[in-house]
């Protein structure tokens, strides 16, 4: 059975343990750096991210952290998470936080506005749906949420949210650059995929739909199989190159 670590230093972490185990998935807490290497891949939940960071500091996590997602483990962050393993953050608090990275995109911290301004929409997620069936729409739950404003060339966009033109015309561009045609930027991403790494904006672990923790554990899974297959094939060698015999199979009693 897989085993997921969920960063539990603070917010929606038994959330997200309640969710994995209605998959039938077990969920453990992770709060120190060697409980990492107890588990192959990680969720950092939603909460408030400059305390969270504060935790992750007192608690020396961030190495290990870092660490962590460099060696290719699945990590998904939500909402805080998600500001967490972005390689760059904007609109933080005076003095900013640590950021774990790994991501690459720019996201806004509170690009929804504050505690009162949270709200709840149907996302458009025809690559979930594909994977995991059901409906092509995601009900997101929002709660003084990021937003990523650019990502990079390698990061999948999983979901988009309209917002306003002069909503985005109130931030300068993390590049410096002025929007000429303010209709062409008329959504933000919401959700992503960097190849180990998932993100969302969004708290999928306040709602009843499990897709996003079963797409994440499939991720796992995945990384599992890899890891295995490359510590059974020799060095340097191709996997179409190395063939098992009957003679080669291992004789379980």
């Amino acid at each position: 059975m897989a085993v997921v670590g969920v960063l539990a230093l603070q917010g929606s972490f038994n959330e997200h343990i309640a969710a994995l185990r209605r998959l039938g998935v077990k969920g453990v807490e992770i709060r120190k750096p060697e409980q990492l290497r107890t588990v192959t891949s990680l969720i950092i939940p939603g909460g408030e991210s400059t305390t969270m960071a504060k935790l992750a500091e007192y608690h020396n996590l961030f190495p290990a952290l870092r660490e962590f997602v460099k060696l290719g483990k699945p990590v998904w962050g939500t909402c805080a998470g998600l500001i967490f393993l972005a390689n760059k953050a904007i609109g933080q608090k005076t003095g900013g936080q640590d950021l774990v990275g790994g991501l690459d995109c720019t996201v806004h911290r509170n690009f929804f506005g504050s505690q009162i301004q949270s709200f709840e929409a149907e996302l458009s997620v025809p690559q979930l749906a594909s994977q995991e069936g059901g409906p092509e729409t995601f009900r997101g739950v929002f709660i003084r949420a990021p937003a990523i404003l650019e990502a990079g060339p390698e990061v999948q966009v999983l979901a988009d949210y309209p917002v306003s033109s002069d909503r985005l015309l109130s931030f300068d561009s993390p590049t410096g650059d002025k929007t000429e045609n303010a209709e062409e930027e008329s959504k933000v991403i919401v959700a992503v995929r960097q190849g180990n790494i998932l993100g969302t904006a969004f708290h999928p672990e306040l709602t009843a739909d499990t897709r996003w923790h079963s797409y994440f554990v499939k991720m796992s899974t995945e990384a599992g199989e890899e890891a295995t297959l490359s510590s059974l094939v020799p060095a340097q060698v191709s996997t179409s190159q190395y063939q098992l015999t009957r003679s080669d199979l291992p004789i379980f009693q």
